[in-house]
């Protein structure tokens, strides 16, 4: 279990155990999303890449985690179809990097291996702020979960903050007209839609908050 101050392999772990079960209790939710402005698929594609995931870390049993975050990228990277796959595996491998060695992190550790995760999907996708994309809930997230942190909470603290930030930051896709990938090509027709990225990362971050300090 968590002991609320630091992030050990297994609280990792935990993490991808806990977010595989988030999307299958969401998978319509995000396909039906999907299904307004993408290719009708987020919810099938995030399932199975989740599952590979969960099956990838039995396999491996990383000690470290940098372990951790390759045992994941590598698999998400070739399992799950789409844009998805690339910018979720980027995530993992550079919280990985970022990581390190180590076998836990503390709360700032913790938060700048998510940064890292971040600025790796930012590099990868070619996407800014209100692109309408994943980046709308997470680049807000870890601005929250660095101002917490700065204020002197705690890691649970710093992830709620994250969390809270990540669902206000989706719902804010909603005005949005999409600038990037296939919603893009709508134009004026994805104004009025949730974008399913930023829902299934609002969910990776209420997956975290959930396991990795509770």
């Amino acid at each position: 279990m968590p002991d609320g101050t630091t992030v050990t392999v297994d609280d990792l772990v935990a993490w991808v155990h806990r977010f595989s079960e988030v999307i299958d209790e969401h998978a319509d939710e995000l396909t039906q999303l999907d299904s307004a402005i993408g290719d009708a698929d987020h919810g099938t594609n995030m399932r199975r890449g989740c599952r590979a995931a969960v099956d990838a870390l039995a396999a491996a049993e990383p000690a470290d985690v940098t372990g951790f975050g390759r045992a994941i990228a590598m698999k998400v990277i070739s399992t799950v179809g789409g844009a998805s796959g690339p910018l979720y595996g980027s995530f993992f491998l550079a919280l990985g990097t970022t990581g390190g060695s180590a076998p836990s992190m503390d709360a700032t550790e913790t938060v700048a291996a998510l940064k890292a995760g971040v600025a790796a999907i930012r590099s990868r996708g070619k996407a800014e702020p209100g692109d309408k994309t994943m980046l709308d809930a997470l680049l807000p997230a870890i601005a929250a979960m660095e101002g917490s942190l700065e204020d002197g909470g705690s890691l649970a603290d710093a992830l709620q903050a994250g969390t809270d930030a990540a669902e206000e930051g989706m719902r804010a896709t909603i005005p949005m007209l999409a600038r990037k990938g296939r919603a893009s090509y709508l134009g004026e027709r994805s104004i009025g839609h949730q974008d399913p990225g930023a829902t299934s990362s609002w969910l990776l971050l209420r997956s975290a908050s959930e396991t990795l300090a509770a």
